[in-house]
């Protein structure tokens, strides 16, 4: 162990008999579960039935995970499918590899089509979950932690991040520490979680502006977080796709960020204040018991 610094661990998968107990797996799980019980909290609380965000949860979850890993496996092709390759490589999610701008756009579509089912607007579900979206991002980062990625330049500050030899990047096999930019991440979505809720309750948002403002939030730590990272999302073959000195997630960061800003002004012109909760309770309510909706919201 290097002075100052934080360890790696040295295992992240345990096995109960045959079967493997992933850290990574657990931390995602764990982030989907807070996620969906912060969505309902706020979704009775703006007006809606109980139960929906969950019955939401079983279309966009799958649908997250599946995009996370088809843009992550899409943008690094030739990692699973180049010569000396094995594609079966792609399915092992478990190892690292779920893009987040994957695992949002798919998600945003398996949740468009239960909302659609349940009859209820999508830009108030959105508003509901966002909280809960970027606090799953903080928890599921720590399985980044287990398996060594998710790491920056090298650094000697005391927090840097020790990673074992056979997780370094190509030309940084004597270097020992780096910046945590998993930690990074994950300090920077947990603050991210405390200003939606303040803004929530304080501007009474609505219309897709909470959902907005999480985009604003997520993507400026993560476009600078971007500039930090050396590692290849698990390879350590070679360097990540870049673009005029800037990886590609940093991009999608960039115009997602400005393509929220835009929505936000855009959206507080047209629609100001938060839905209706009769609109928010949607088709098949009769009933819809409010209460004081500034106390309750989470």
């Amino acid at each position: 162990m290097v002075p100052a610094s934080i360890p790696s661990p040295s295992q992240g998968v345990w096995h109960l008999g045959p079967i493997p107990v992933r850290a990574y797996t657990l931390a995602i799980l764990a982030g989907i579960l807070i996620a969906i019980w912060v969505g309902n909290r706020r979704w009775i609380a703006r007006g809606g039935r109980p139960g929906v965000v969950a019955d939401v949860a079983v279309w966009a979850v799958p649908f997250g995970i599946v995009g996370a890993r088809a843009y992550h496996v899409l943008t690094d092709w030739d990692r699973y499918f180049g010569q000396g390759r094995d594609p079966a490589d792609a399915l092992r999610i478990w190892e690292g590899g779920l893009s987040i701008w994957g695992a949002i756009s798919a998600g945003v579509l398996g949740g468009y089509l239960a909302a659609r089912r349940n009859g209820i607007p999508m830009p108030a579900l959105a508003d509901a979950v966002a909280p809960g979206i970027i606090l799953a991002q903080a928890i599921g980062r720590w399985g980044n932690w287990f398996n060594q990625e998710l790491f920056g330049r090298p650094t000697g500050v005391p927090w840097a991040l020790e990673i074992d030899p056979d997780h370094r990047p190509a030309g940084y096999a004597d270097i020992e520490t780096f910046h945590p930019t998993f930690l990074y991440e994950s300090l920077w979505a947990a603050a991210a979680f405390a200003i939606l809720i303040w803004a929530d309750r304080r501007f009474r948002m609505g219309h897709g502006r909470v959902f907005a403002l999480y985009v604003v939030l997520y993507t400026s730590g993560r476009t600078w977080m971007e500039t930090l990272r050396i590692d290849t999302g698990g390879s350590v073959d070679g360097p990540a796709r870049e673009l005029l000195g800037l990886r590609i997630n940093g991009w999608v960061s960039l115009l997602l960020l400005l393509g929220a800003l835009v929505y936000i002004a855009v959206s507080a012109r047209r629609h100001p204040g938060r839905e209706d909760p009769n609109e928010v309770a949607g088709r098949d309510s009769t009933h819809v018991h409010v209460g004081d909706q500034r106390s309750r919201d989470t």
